[in-house]
Order: structure tokens, then C-alpha cells, then sequence
């Protein structure tokens, strides 16, 4: 399992930084289109919806990506981009720790359909937006990732408490804590090294954006674990040799990136 995964990330990272930096805007956005449809279809996969149903579905997202893609580049594109992240961010604050907290089977198709649209299409659409500064978009996903990793090496070695047992048994309070000191003297290290002014990495508020977005990073995984365990199986997909499916990849992102693109914009 651990070659797999190092033989993924070491062909799949320099693509993917590749084509962060050196891609156009439309470039860029079609170098994550099919991703987001082969998460759309482990959605609906997990949804348990029948192969005609999953083909639709995709074809939705596809749709529905066209037309974000057109509102961003049109000159009025702002309320609609901002009203997007809105919905995501009530749905992030309000119904998703609800849905936690209660421990909702949801099996109706409408509600599914709206809730994978919440997840894919404004992660996507965070991604094409903070292409524009693509040092500033690493260093925000570098907080997932460093975040998970801090998280699963302190709970592997102190853990004894647990955040969800009837969630994801192997997280614990302890592995979070780590991940907060983590994010946190990653921030402190950005902030002394290479502090510029920008609004992400100036003092308090910095700090604070980063610890928020770690949560957010925390309640995504938590979520996309859920809805697993509901469907009964351990990985959305297989698409990723030792990592599981895109949406175990970005189940954190799903949550934390539409966050920072409309931090971003309040900021700017």
C-alpha cells in the first residue's frame, strides 16, 4: 500500500504543479474538469444509483461547470460566484454538522444530487479562481495536507481519545491538536519567511484563517467518511492506486477551499 502511494503522488504532484503554474486559466480549468466528473461519478456510485442515473449525473456537473465557467469570465461574475460560496459555507456551518451530530441515513436521490453539487462543483470552481495567484492556492491546500498528515502521525503515536467513533474510529482529539500546532507553526513559518502584506499571512487574522480552514479540512473529511460508511465501503473509488477514489483525496478541500476563495474576496 505505501509503494502504491508513493508511486502515485510521484508521477501525480509534478503533474499537478505543472499545470498549476504553467497553464492558462482555460487550461487549468479542463485539467480539473475530469476530476471533478470521476468524483461526480464516485458520488453517485455511493449514492447507489443505477448506471444510467451516474451517467446523468456526471453530465449534470459537466453542465453545470460550463455554465460557472462562463459566469467567471463574464464581466458581472462576482454575485454569483459569491452567492455560490455562500450556500456552501451555510451548508459547512449549519446542515453538515447536523447531519453529523444526528447521524442522517439520507437515501432520498434529490437530496444526494444537491448535496454532491455542494461538494464538487464550488471546490472546482475555488480551484479555477485562486489559479490566479497559484503560490498563494498552494499554500492554502498545503494546510489540508500538512493538517491530515500532522493529524494521523500524533494520533497514530498519542491518541487515545476519539473525535467520531461511529464516524471514522481512527481520528482522535489528540490527532487534531496536533494538526493545530502543525498548521500553526507552519503559518508562523510563512509569516516570518515570507510575509508580504497579503491579508492570509498578516498576524491574528492570518493565523485565523488558517485554523479555520484546518476545521473546515477536519468537518470534510469527517463528512465524506460518513456518507462511506453509510454506503459500506471503505474508499469512494480506485482511481488512485493507494489512495482510494478523488473524493478521498479532496474530502478535505471540498470544505476548506470554497472557504478561502470567499475569505479572498471579502479580504480583497
Amino acid at each position: 500500500m505505501l509503494n502504491a502511494r508513493l508511486r502515485t503522488a510521484f508521477i501525480a504532484l509534478p503533474l499537478f504543479l505543472a499545470a498549476l503554474f504553467y497553464l492558462p486559466k482555460t487550461g487549468w480549468a479542463l485539467f480539473l474538469t475530469p476530476w471533478l466528473l470521476i468524483g461526480a461519478w464516485e458520488w453517485a456510485v455511493l449514492a447507489k444509483w443505477s448506471l444510467v442515473a451516474r451517467t446523468c449525473y456526471v453530465l449534470i456537473l459537466a453542465a453545470l461547470s460550463l455554465v460557472f465557467w462562463m459566469l467567471v469570465v463574464a464581466p458581472a461574475h462576482v454575485p454569483a460566484e459569491i452567492t455560490l460560496y455562500a450556500i456552501v459555507m451555510i451548508f459547512w456551518l449549519l446542515v453538515a454538522p447536523l447531519w453529523l451530530a444526528r447521524g442522517w441515513r439520507v437515501d432520498h436521490p434529490l437530496v444526494l444530487a444537491l448535496t454532491g453539487i455542494i461538494l464538487l462543483l464550488p471546490l472546482w470552481l475555488a480551484l479555477v479562481q485562486l489559479q490566479r495567484e497559484p503560490q498563494l492556492l498552494l499554500v492554502l491546500m498545503a494546510i489540508v495536507w500538512i493538517s491530515d498528515t500532522a493529524a494521523f502521525l500524533c494520533g497514530n503515536r498519542w491518541g487515545r481519545r476519539k473525535l467520531a467513533p461511529t464516524i471514522s474510529p481512527g481520528k482522535t482529539w489528540e490527532g487534531v491538536a496536533g494538526a493545530v500546532a502543525a498548521v500553526t507553526l507552519y503559518y508562523a513559518i510563512l509569516a516570518v519567511s515570507f510575509a508580504s502584506g497579503h491579508a492570509v499571512l498578516s498576524g491574528i487574522v492570518g493565523l485565523a484563517v488558517f485554523l479555520a480552514l484546518t476545521a473546515l479540512g477536519v468537518e470534510g473529511d469527517l463528512f465524506e467518511s460518513w456518507i462511506k460508511r453509510t454506503a459500506g465501503v471503505k474508499d469512494s473509488g480506485t482511481v488512485l492506486p493507494g489512495h482510494g477514489g478523488i473524493l478521498d483525496r479532496v474530502d478535505a478541500l471540498t470544505s476548506s477551499m470554497p472557504a478561502a476563495a470567499l475569505l479572498l474576496a471579502w479580504f480583497t
